[in-house]
């Protein structure tokens, strides 16, 4: 097993070609030093212990749709529709298919619309005041 004082010691492109070994894809662009380090520290004891135990890949599984995205947090109706007041403005959003409309224009996330109205990163279903499933 390698330690992670020996990952650390290893070149860039070194710590790459382990990441590219063990995913079989490159890294994403702009992963970092440390956090790359940690991903092949991970992903070499994974593999050197059988891989992920069957109760956390049956749990990645249940968390996942068909089509390999996760699943939302929050489940809503296809014709729900939220309103939200924001700086004197009210904001309809409506659930539609595999995504949400806001004026006139479809969004995979209410993150993302959140951003479109507060110019801000935020937690869609917190700005649009909404529960976690239980």
């Amino acid at each position: 097993m390698m330690l992670m004082t020996e990952l650390q010691a290893l070149s860039r492109t070194d710590l790459v070609g382990r990441y590219e070994q063990l995913l079989d894809a490159p890294p994403p662009k702009g992963l970092s030093r440390p956090l790359l380090c940690r991903i092949v520290a991970f992903e070499t004891q994974a593999a050197e212990r059988g891989g992920l135990g069957l109760r956390l890949r049956m749990q990645l599984r249940s968390i996942a749709d068909e089509d390999g995205t996760i699943s939302p947090t929050v489940h809503l109706k296809s014709d729900a529709r939220l309103v939200r007041e924001w700086n004197g403005v009210s904001h309809v959003v409506d659930r539609v298919g595999n995504g949400f409309s806001y004026r006139g224009k479809t969004y995979r996330s209410l993150s993302a619309i959140a951003k479109e109205i507060t110019g801000a990163k935020w937690s869609g279903p917190r700005f649009f005041g909404l529960k976690r499933a239980a």
